[in-house]
């Protein structure tokens, strides 16, 4: 683009799922910024997260590379210190690099407590921060109100008053004003790592108010009449209302940005089940948890790049890749090559690999090793030993309500499916 490579944000939100948009069709979703967004940029309504966790998928967006072979293989191991992420494949093509927020990929104590300000406050060290040159955040805690902040300029965690999302938007939009002013000539790129809408729900919400939760619509695969529903309305009343206030929060960092000289990406590393099938949290394989968000906003004036619906299987590890590609000359806001792809014996199947590597022994999450392979229109998830779990004909059940996997009609469907997830592992492996 003229001026050079364009700049590169990386807005990434925790357990923020891919139906939880206005632009998704959601009833209960306010989401007027992102709405927005999705109108004049490209909308990735077939993303996936490889791995529907916090530790893994945040290790694969970074890296490019899956869990385990990026070295996060348990919920508490770190990202190792010698990993290559995209900050450091930018640096060499003269970025600078910064992150702000939620890093949650720190060296952390199983024994200590997850929830609260000891774990906010705990440091992570320069060498363990991805190669950034510029940090500025925190390991994880999840106080979505008044957050501690260290990094290169807070040699000690010092605590914000007010709202999460805002608040480090707010510091990622001066980081970037600062460093553009002057006339510097280097480009710049910016993750900012948001931990809403992730519990606790009933957190206040920068002043957002709570709907009741009767009024809320639920979807068809939500058990309806006992403490499932009961317990997803509750929780989906503060889910709404923190989307909403990280909605506002993201907008007034947009606004911020310098749009003529910069792509801006928002995701979520993965979403949540809320009531379905019963089930809430992540981990399960499921389109609740497997599915976000993924909008891209193109630098320049609206129409220098694609916008619209895309509904081609994309990952979130095809990101790094589209970073390196824009910074390299690929048109800004443009998928630089074809989606990430499966090598496999059946090329007519177009999908993304997608799996957990553990069991993370934490409340209400999966309780199993899976892999699996997903595309728009089918879904198989293979047991750790390799025999089928679920397979789902999504065009004709997006709720997923059918499991198909032990029906004979489809063995050979499967079988082929099977086949494509092994044959990408076997990549991965390599």
């Amino acid at each position: 683009m003229p001026g050079g490579p364009p700049n590169l944000l990386w807005i990434i939100t925790t357990q923020w799922r891919a139906q939880a948009l206005g632009c998704a069709g959601d009833p209960n979703a306010r989401t007027p910024r992102l709405d927005a967004f999705a109108a004049e940029g490209l909308h990735c309504t077939q993303a996936v997260t490889p791995h529907p966790f916090g530790p893994f998928a945040r290790a694969a967006l970074l890296t490019g590379v899956p869990s385990p072979r990026n070295g996060v293989r348990e919920y508490f191991d770190p990202l190792p210190a010698g990993g290559r992420t995209v900050a450091h494949g930018l640096s060499q093509r003269g970025y600078r690099t910064a992150f702000f927020g939620k890093w949650h990929l720190g060296l952390r104590d199983p024994a200590a407590a997850l929830v609260g300000e000891a774990h906010a406050r705990m440091i992570v060290p320069p060498a363990m921060r991805g190669g950034f040159q510029f940090w500025e955040g925190f390991e994880s805690g999840f106080l979505l109100n008044d957050p501690w902040l260290h990094g290169t300029r807070l040699p000690e965690p010092v605590q914000f008053r007010g709202y999460q999302s805002r608040v480090v938007c707010e510091r990622a939009a001066e980081w970037l004003s600062e460093s553009g002013a002057g006339g510097q000539p280097s480009p710049l790129f910016a993750v900012v790592s948001l931990e809403a809408p992730h519990p606790p729900y009933l957190a206040p919400a920068d002043g957002i108010a709570v709907r009741s939760p009767a009024e809320l619509t639920l979807a068809g695969n939500v058990p309806r009449g006992g403490e499932v529903e009961a317990r997803a309305r509750r929780e989906l009343a503060g889910y709404y209302a923190h989307i909403e206030a990280t909605d506002r929060a993201i907008g007034g960092l947009i606004d911020r940005v310098d749009r003529s000289r910069t792509t801006v990406v928002f995701t979520s590393v993965h979403g949540d089940m809320h009531g379905a099938h019963g089930r809430f949290r992540k981990g399960w394989p499921h389109e609740e948890s497997v599915r976000v968000p993924l909008l891209v906003l193109a630098a320049g004036e609206p129409g220098v790049a694609p916008a619209g619906p895309c509904h081609e299987p994309v990952s979130l590890l095809d990101l790094p890749r589209w970073a390196l590609g824009w910074a390299e000359g690929a048109p800004p806001g443009s998928r630089p090559g074809p989606a990430r792809r499966i090598a496999s014996p059946y090329p007519s199947i177009e999908c993304q690999l997608i799996g957990m590597p553990s069991v993370v022994p934490l409340p209400d999450q999966c309780d199993r090793v899976w892999c699996g392979a997903r595309s728009a229109s089918r879904k198989l998830i293979l047991n750790e030993d390799g025999s089928p779990w679920l397979f789902f004909d999504l065009e004709e059940d997006p709720l997923e309500r059918c499991n198909l996997a032990d029906r004979p009609e489809r063995a050979g469907e499967i079988a082929a499916w099977r086949d494509v997830i092994l044959s990408g592992r076997a990549d991965d492996a390599d």
